[in-house]
Order: structure tokens, then C-alpha cells, then sequence
């Protein structure tokens, strides 16, 4: 059996696990025995793309191996702490996103294509922070801002997600907010006008994810990025959904969240 890497995001720690992902998803989404239900977000990591010193993988085979009865090792905990910025994004082959009933959509990274300017963003972050902020920057120049180790408040390497804004994003005071899920719309439409107003990047929404994650709202896909650049890991169009990862996709909608 094939010893997997796994970067977990909810919450971040490095795993072995002898799962496939679609697997390891399921387990890590509703546990061995189902009686728990939960999100995930994790990375497959590209072993032989780790710097040799990020960490001590030793005795990762010898005690990754099958159960006496032959199952395989579910999870084997390598790490827990600043895990993210120990691993170059040369080494996250793949993203997986599981809904809380275990469905999985593995996405590949691509190059990062630029947005529409003069709008704004908001980004939901999930590691190695996790506020949900707007801002005047584009993906591209949120990573540049937040990783710049020039300023004060900064991360090393960071992964979010851009989450729709509709037509709020050009028009936050009067903008038809009808169709969108997210609580206390108000408050949002405070932060933009906000943001618009003030010489700033950024303008927290929520200081923490505190609920599950609206994959529904991802408008373009999860986002890596560090001082040298920014991979992304696009959602595939709704057309493809609907049609190519329909389990996932109803699965992801009845997903209420915040």
C-alpha cells in the first residue's frame, strides 16, 4: 500500500495516511465508526518536493503500515504546528474539498490568472490565520500584501479562498444582496463602504471561521501564495459541476454555514 502526505487546513497538520484521498476525505469527513460530520480541506503533498529539514519523515514508513487485520493505517500525525510554511507550493499536487456527508472534488493547481479591477474582494483565509476580510486588492496583490515580511502583520505563506460578492462589489451601499448566503449583510455592506472610504487593503469582516465553509460561494477557487508568488486551484465552471461532480456539488449546496 502507498504511504499518502496530506496537509490538512481544518485544522492544519501535516498526516501519513495509507487512504487513497477520496479515502482519506470520506474518513476525515465523517470518521471510521459515521457517527461525526464535518468539512474538510486538504492538500495532497508531493513528498519528494519537501525541503529535507521541514520535517522529520524517518519513521514515517515503519509506522505507517497496515493494522494485524489488514486495514490500512488511516492517519498518522507528523505534525500540528506552523505546518503551511514549512512546505513549498511547488509541493501541493492536488486540493481536495470535502462536504460534510464525505463527498470529494480533488482540484489541480494552474496558473494564476488576474481578476477584473476595480472591484472588491473578499477572502475568506484559512491558514495559517482565518479571518474573512475584504479588500481592495486582487488575489495576486492580497498575497503580496499579507506575506511581505516588511510589515508588521504578515505570514510567511498563506492559503484563502475569494468567495462572491455580486453586485456588491461595485456598489456596496445599494448593491442587490439578495442572493447571497452570508449573514448580517449589513455589516458587510459597513465594511465595504468602509473600505472605499479609507486609504487601507484590507477590512476585516469576521476575525474567524467559526462555521463550516461555503464552497457554493468560491468564485474562482482557493488561492496559495508567498513572497514568490501565487499558485491557484480553480473550481471547476458550473457547467462542469453540474454535470462531471453532481454527488459533490448538491452536497456542497445544502451546506448552510456562514
Amino acid at each position: 500500500m502507498t504511504t499518502h502526505l496530506y496537509l490538512s487546513l481544518i485544522p492544519e497538520a501535516l498526516i501519513a495516511s495509507m487512504l487513497t484521498p477520496e479515502e482519506f476525505g470520506l474518513y476525515y469527513a465523517i470518521g471510521n465508526a459515521k457517527r461525526s460530520r464535518g468539512q474538510a480541506v486538504f492538500f495532497s503533498v508531493d513528498r519528494d518536493l519537501l525541503p529535507e529539514d521541514a520535517f522529520d519523515l524517518s519513521e514515517v514508513d515503519a509506522r505507517c503500515v497496515p493494522h494485524p487485520n489488514g486495514d490500512p493505517k488511516r492517519s498518522l500525525y507528523i505534525s500540528i504546528y506552523r505546518v503551511l510554511e514549512k512546505i513549498p507550493r511547488q509541493a501541493l499536487s492536488a486540493l481536495h474539498l470535502v462536504t460534510d456527508d464525505g463527498r470529494v472534488l480533488t482540484i489541480g493547481p494552474s496558473e494564476h490568472v488576474a481578476t477584473e479591477a476595480g472591484s472588491a474582494h473578499l477572502y475568506q483565509e484559512f491558514c495559517p490565520v482565518s479571518p474573512r476580510v475584504v479588500s481592495t486588492l486582487d488575489p495576486a496583490g492580497f498575497t503580496e500584501f499579507i506575506t511581505d515580511d516588511s510589515q508588521p502583520i504578515h505570514v510567511p505563506r498563506i492559503v484563502f479562498a475569494e468567495l462572491t460578492l455580486g453586485a456588491l462589489a461595485t456598489d456596496p451601499t445599494t448593491g442587490n444582496a439578495e442572493d447571497l448566503p452570508y449573514p448580517n449583510i449589513g455589516h458587510l455592506r459597513d465594511c465595504l463602504v468602509e473600505l472605499g472610504g479609507q486609504d487601507k487593503a484590507t477590512k476585516t469582516v469576521l476575525r474567524q471561521m467559526t462555521q463550516e465553509v461555503l464552497f457554493r460561494t468560491v468564485h474562482g477557487g482557493f488561492h496559495v501564495g508567498d513572497p514568490t508568488g501565487i499558485t491557484t486551484f480553480a473550481l471547476p465552471t458550473l457547467d462542469a459541476l453540474e454535470r462531471e461532480h453532481f454527488a459533490w456539488w448538491r452536497s456542497a449546496q445544502s451546506t448552510f454555514g456562514q
